[in-house]
C-alpha cells in the first residue's frame, strides 16, 4: 500500500509563517515586518530623544533663571549693606545735632551783656561747637540752608507763614531749627517760615 505523506509545499509554509510571524527564512513577510518594527523603534527613540531634548532645555532655563535670580540677590544684599555702613551713625549723628542746638542756642547771647568770665565761657562753648561741626563735616554731615530759594518738602517742614510782598510765594523766608543731611539723605528736615502771598 501506498502510504501518502504528509507534507507542505514551500508556498505553503511561507504562508502559514506570515500568519504566525516566526519564520527565520529570507521570505518577504519577515523582511517587511521586521522593517517595520525597525521603523517603530527608530520612531520611540526619536521621540524619546526629543522629549530628553526638551527637559534639558526646559532644566538649562531655569539653572539661567536661578542664576540670575542669585546674581540679583547677591546685588540686593551688597546695596543694603553698604547703604547700612554708608549710614551707620545716623542716629549717633541726630543725637549729637541735638547737642549742637543747644550749644547754637548758647551761642546766640549777646557777648557785650556778659561779664568777662561769662565771655570767657562763651568763647569755649564757641570753640566746642566749631569743633563739633567740623566732626560731622569730615563724616558727611551737611546743614540744609536754603533761605531765599523755593520751599522744599523733601528738605524743609514750614511751621510758620508770612505774607509779604517783595518775597516769591513759596519762598524760604527763615530757618527757625537747622535741618542737615547725612551724604545725600535727609536726616532732619529744616523748619522754616515760609511767605504765602
Amino acid at each position: 500500500m501506498n502510504e501518502e505523506k504528509n507534507t507542505v509545499s514551500p508556498n505553503e509554509e511561507c504562508t502559514e509563517k506570515k500568519s504566525s510571524c516566526t519564520c527565520d527564512g529570507d521570505h518577504n513577510c519577515c523582511q517587511k515586518e521586521g522593517k517595520e518594527a525597525k521603523k517603530e523603534h527608530k520612531n520611540k527613540h526619536k521621540e524619546l530623544l526629543l522629549k530628553a531634548e526638551e527637559e534639558k532645555k526646559a532644566l538649562e532655563e531655569k539653572l539661567r533663571y536661578v542664576q540670575a535670580e542669585l546674581i540679583n540677590y547677591r546685588k540686593r544684599k551688597e546695596e543694603e549693606t553698604a547703604n547700612m555702613l554708608k549710614y551707620a551713625n545716623q542716629d549717633l549723628i541726630l543725637e549729637i545735632i541735638s547737642v549742637i542746638d543747644n550749644f547754637e542756642r548758647a551761642i546766640k547771647l549777646d557777648d557785650n551783656d556778659l561779664t568777662d568770665e561769662l565771655s570767657k565761657f562763651l568763647a569755649g562753648f564757641k570753640m566746642i561747637y566749631a569743633t563739633l561741626t567740623d566732626i560731622l563735616r569730615k563724616y558727611g554731615v551737611e546743614e540744609i540752608s536754603r533761605v531765599g530759594e523755593i520751599f522744599d518738602p523733601a528738605q524743609e517742614e514750614a511751621l510758620m507763614t508770612d505774607s509779604l510782598e517783595e518775597y516769591e510765594d513759596d519762598e524760604v523766608l527763615e530757618v527757625l531749627l537747622k535741618g542737615y543731611k547725612l551724604k545725600d539723605r535727609v536726616i532732619r528736615p529744616a523748619s522754616v517760615k515760609v511767605n504765602k502771598k
